[in-house]
């Protein structure tokens, strides 16, 4: 066959993602940008809270294309695969926009790349625990979807 359907956060899932995730930064009392983008990279949603540094509002996004573009790889496990590869790490970290460190996150959905977000604000740990609450969102309001339509949160 000479396409193939894929799936794709629509706004709607990228801004349910993002209000997830920065509820999750507000409870740990932090200050993160937070970016969305679907499958190809593009951004689809981005909030920055106040406070939050303005030039990490461009490593979330950099987190969440890196995801993307590495096929759903999370950045805090491309930057563990790159480690014992001495040309491949210095080759990446030449490339602009590539973030190989913890905070950029996929969306799956039924175990397809639908995009990724990316949290840039704390510590490596704290970046992935805020992306990863946005992308559990996502996946808990499609596997409640109902009729073609994500059922409300709240």
């Amino acid at each position: 066959m000479p396409i193939r359907s894929t799936h794709s956060v629509t706004h709607a899932g990228a801004r349910l993602a993002l209000d997830a995730a920065l509820q999750a930064a507000e409870e740990i009392g932090g200050r993160f940008n937070i970016a969305v983008t679907d499958p190809g990279g593009a951004l689809v949603a981005f909030a920055r809270m106040d406070g939050a540094f303005a030039y990490s509002a461009d490593i979330a996004i950099d987190k969440a294309r890196t995801v993307a573009g590495f096929g759903g790889i999370p950045s805090a496990d491309l930057y563990a695969a790159i480690q014992s590869e001495e040309p491949v790490r210095f080759g990446i970290a030449k490339r602009s926009g590539v973030a190989a460190f913890g905070g950029g996150v996929p969306l799956l959905i039924d175990g397809e790349l639908a995009g990724a977000i990316g949290a840039s604000g704390g510590s490596a740990e704290q970046d992935t625990s805020v992306a990863r609450a946005g992308a559990e969102a996502l996946r808990a309001a499609v596997a409640s979807t109902v009729n073609g339509r994500v059922a409300s949160p709240h």
